[in-house]
């Protein structure tokens, strides 16, 4: 994990390039209980390219269900699936900490299309 404190090594553009991130739109989230930090189960579509993809995040602080649902996000789209607890996430959603360290969700400012990739 890269801290506050100080840059990640540099990097080459083509080593970027690897990292395919997409903004989706949020279908569905649910409150999961079985995570051991507070958490929410994510359902996003990326477009017909990539689909709809689960995901795990950690953003109960600012926001509930029922204001992610229909929301644009950032996610990485191409790291391979992990499992937390008992779902398989397939993508993950970015943030940037708060004040006080909690996930701010990034996202464009403006309506794009789902399954546009950041460059």
């Amino acid at each position: 994990m890269i801290s506050s404190a100080g840059a990640a090594p540099a990097l080459s553009f083509d080593d970027f390039l690897k990292v395919d991130i997409r903004v989706g739109r949020i279908v569905e989230a649910a409150p999961f209980p079985e995570a051991r930090k507070p958490a929410y189960k994510l359902r996003i579509d990326f477009g017909p390219e990539i689909g709809i993809k689960k995901s795990s995040a950690q953003i109960t602080r600012h926001y509930t269900p029922e204001t992610l649902e229909g929301r644009l996000v950032m996610a990485v789209v191409n790291f391979p699936p992990r499992q937390i607890g008992p779902i398989m996430s397939e993508v993950l959603t970015l943030g940037v900490p708060d004040a006080d360290g909690e996930v701010v969700l990034l996202a464009p400012d403006k309506d794009v299309p789902i399954g546009g990739r950041l460059y």
